[in-house]
């Protein structure tokens, strides 16, 4: 193995050393405005060496798997300047099995993504050919390999499938974009449904609605639940929380949500996009409950993260970042929170998110995509609208929680939430 190589190597001189390579090979299919744009097939390789030498933490990294004297002399070098080490490499463990890998993936030649990606525009175009439509289409497979010098080592093999589609609308001066996505580790996708419920999307949008600012229920899409999960994800990162910038800094056993909302990261969800049995540190990885009945649980940590905390890694390394992310299904219906809305808002998509201060929760946006609500059913798309509030106090407003969760971009899986009043300002 090239990494149980490079562990040898690097060991003449260091105290400790970690290797991390991966191979992958992907095909990505392109539409722009209705005309299939470029289909390309690309190899890539990452070969990335850790060592702790005299104390202090060096890596370096190359996309030349045959370099090992080179990649780990300069991993060497960088320790001089780097960081003290506060972590001892992780010992030989048995991780949870979890699939990740499905051989039918790679039966997905450019043609057949191709003939995916005509279909869903034909569903799209036939229900209004004025909107133009984009797609893409992405299948990979890749291989990974690591060993440290703490006798640790794995090596797994996974793929990955994706479609997305996203349509534009052009009327006067008013832009309106929608569209969908889903992507995992198998091979089958509904590429029909993606095509309608982008359909839907603008059906609902065929008329614009009017609005007045104001305190009013509000209902997050699960596409829409980025608003209030990106403070989440910030709040509670084992980083932020050992720097002191996370809000909930000292609240571990304390209620911060409704008492039904719950949220966990969980890698052993079989062929999630962020599913695997071991972090890139070599630590086995399982579900974490971060947030049980509205109560903050845990926090996730990487190795060095978790050292300067005084606790233990979660798995999450390097750079604590989450696996799959799943927040907790209610029991209402997405038809019933909106039949039970005189007046309110349903968000699908906003810009500016991440702008401001989301760290400390507060979130002002503008709603890209979203629809008025009256009298129980949607009255058409609200333009010209912006939201306001702050996290941690919005999910102590929770109405109810649907009962069906979705995947959306960036690995989480969430249903739609119905908050009882928020503040929406009507430009």
């Amino acid at each position: 193995m090239i990494t149980e190589q490079c562990i040898e190597k690097a060991m003449e001189k260091a105290e400790g050393a970690q290797a991390y390579l991966s191979r992958s090979d992907q095909t990505d299919v392109s539409f722009e405005n209705d005309r299939l744009k470029s289909v390309t097939t690309s190899q890539n390789t990452d070969l990335h060496v850790k060592v702790v030498c005299g104390g202090r933490i060096g890596s370096s990294r190359t996309t030349d798997s045959g370099d090992i004297d080179g990649v780990v002399q300069r991993a060497l070098e960088t320790a001089d300047f780097g960081s003290p080490a506060r972590f001892e490499f992780p010992p030989f463990s048995e991780g949870q099995d979890v699939p990740v890998y499905d051989e039918k993936v790679l039966s997905l030649t450019p043609e057949a993504i191709v003939e995916k990606g005509r279909d869903m525009l034909k569903i799209v175009k036939e229900y209004n050919g004025d909107i133009l439509v984009d797609a893409e289409g992405s299948a990979s497979r890749s291989s990974i390999e690591f060993a440290n010098s703490s006798g640790m080592k794995y090596s797994s093999e996974t793929t990955g499938f994706s479609l997305y589609i996203s349509g534009q609308l052009v009327r006067g001066t008013d832009i309106l974009f929608a569209g969908d996505w889903f992507g995992w580790r198998r091979h089958e996708i509904d590429h029909e449904k993606l095509a309608e419920n982008t359909v839907r999307y603008f059906t609902w949008a065929e008329e614009n609605a009017e609005i007045g600012s104001g305190d009013m229920p509000v209902i997050f899409t699960p596409q829409g639940m980025s608003v209030l999960v990106l403070a989440l994800q910030l709040g509670l990162s084992g980083k932020n929380v050992f720097m002191g910038s996370s809000p909930l800094s000292g609240k571990k056993g304390e209620k911060i949500a409704d008492g039904r909302f719950s949220m966990a990261d969980d890698p052993m969800i079989k062929y999630a996009p962020g599913s695997s049995s071991f972090d890139g540190e070599g630590v086995s990885r399982q579900r974490l409950h971060l947030i049980q009945e509205g109560v903050v649980s845990n926090f996730i940590y990487d190795l060095d993260t978790a050292a300067r905390a005084g606790t233990g890694s979660t798995g999450h390394g390097p750079g604590c970042g989450f696996t799959n992310m799943v927040i907790g299904e209610g029991n209402c219906s997405f038809e019933d929170m909106i039949a039970d809305t005189e007046k309110g808002l349903l968000v699908h998509s906003v810009l500016g998110l991440g702008q401001g201060n989301p760290i400390s929760g507060e979130f002002s946006v503008n709603v890209q995509l979203g629809y008025v609500i009256r009298n129980g059913k949607i009255a058409g798309r609200a333009k010209n609208i912006m939201l306001a509030g702050n996290t941690y106090e919005v999910l102590k407003r929770i109405d109810c929680i649907g009962d069906t969760a979705e995947w959306t971009p960036g690995g989480l899986l969430t249903p739609p939430v119905k908050i009882e009043h928020l503040s929406v300002v009507a430009k």
